[in-house]
């Protein structure tokens, strides 16, 4: 007999392995929905099953908590956000935390502006800008604790876009999949040697990694 694609227990069960509340499900599923609505039209993501949504957004973006213990990150930038990945989910499972979410396309800054005031959440802000060419917005936030990407470019232009909009003492996250050895070798002067942690997404046998990097 068939298994009934079920999403919700698919996210209980991950958030259960990462030790996360069970009532991140609610918003994070109401996410999931004005995603699927939303990429009907405007091709937020290339994935479109719920369940491959679940795992492979959802649960992949909230799988770098754990390695991020003990980083004070409570000024957060997600650079090349999209369809807000990881921004929108670490947004909600941490509310404390202010969370920009930065992208230069004009659908993907429409639909995070609709899924912030959708999902009421106050800790998060939208950027429609450039990286390498803030604009006005982005000039007057101050410095950030934490820069994160998801697959935005290699490690070294990550840094180097960035090195401007980084507080000093503070960390880029990088998520990878597999980590290159040359590419982690190409460091510029200004940050840290890359510290590398294997992530363990909930439901996911694929390598996934994040590379930590301070600026001093």
């Amino acid at each position: 007999m068939k298994k009934t694609a079920d999403p919700a227990g698919l996210l209980d069960r991950g958030l259960r392995e990462l030790k996360l509340d069970a009532a991140l499900s609610v918003p994070l599923l109401a996410y999931l929905a004005e995603l699927e609505k939303w990429n009907a039209v405007y091709n937020l993501t290339a994935v479109r099953d719920p369940m491959d949504m679940v795992t492979r957004h959802l649960l992949d973006s909230l799988a770098v908590l754990p390695a991020m213990e003990g980083l004070d990150v409570s000024r957060l930038l997600d650079v090349g956000s999209g369809a807000g990945l990881p921004g929108i989910p670490l947004a909600l499972a941490r509310p404390q935390w202010h969370v920009a979410l930065l992208d230069s396309n004009g659908k993907k800054a429409r639909f995070l502006r609709h899924a912030v005031r959708t999902l009421g959440l106050p800790n998060a802000i939208v950027i429609e800008s450039r990286v390498e060419k803030p604009d006005e917005q982005s000039q007057q936030e101050p410095p950030y604790d934490g820069i994160i990407s998801r697959a935005f470019s290699s490690l070294g232009e990550f840094l180097t876009l960035t090195e401007p909009m980084l507080a000093d003492g503070g960390h880029w996250l990088a998520m990878k999949g597999r980590v290159d050895d040359n590419e982690a070798a190409s460091i510029p002067p200004f940050a840290s040697a890359p510290r590398v942690v294997r992530l363990q997404v909930p439901g996911l046998r694929e390598e996934r990694h994040l590379v930590i990097c301070t600026r001093p």
